[in-house]
């Protein structure tokens, strides 16, 4: 995972685990159309998060998987850190 790529993914998690989320928010606020920053995306593949119950997908919750909770840990040394709000579109800056 390249550095900016590894930065998005921890604050993508930091963000799901910091409060309760549904798949609904997760998607308007992490959706992009950049190939580049599949952040939300490549946390599903890389079995990242997970969703929980919901009558549909979009109430369903997103929570961290314990390789999730892992990766988040092992950044922040243990510490939880609040992540800034989502951001709503990505940059990429060459």
């Amino acid at each position: 995972m390249s550095d900016p790529a590894r930065a998005l993914t921890l604050q993508f998690l930091a963000w799901i685990a910091e409060a309760p989320r549904t798949y609904a928010q997760a998607m308007e606020a992490w959706r992009s159309t950049c190939p580049r920053l599949s952040i939300w995306e490549d946390a599903i593949l890389d079995g990242l998060v997970a969703f929980e119950g919901g009558a549909t997908r979009n109430a369903s919750r997103v929570t961290l998987t314990p390789k999730g909770r892992a990766l988040l840990g092992a950044d922040t040394g243990g510490r939880r850190e609040t992540p800034a709000a989502a951001p709503r579109a990505a940059v990429l800056v060459r």
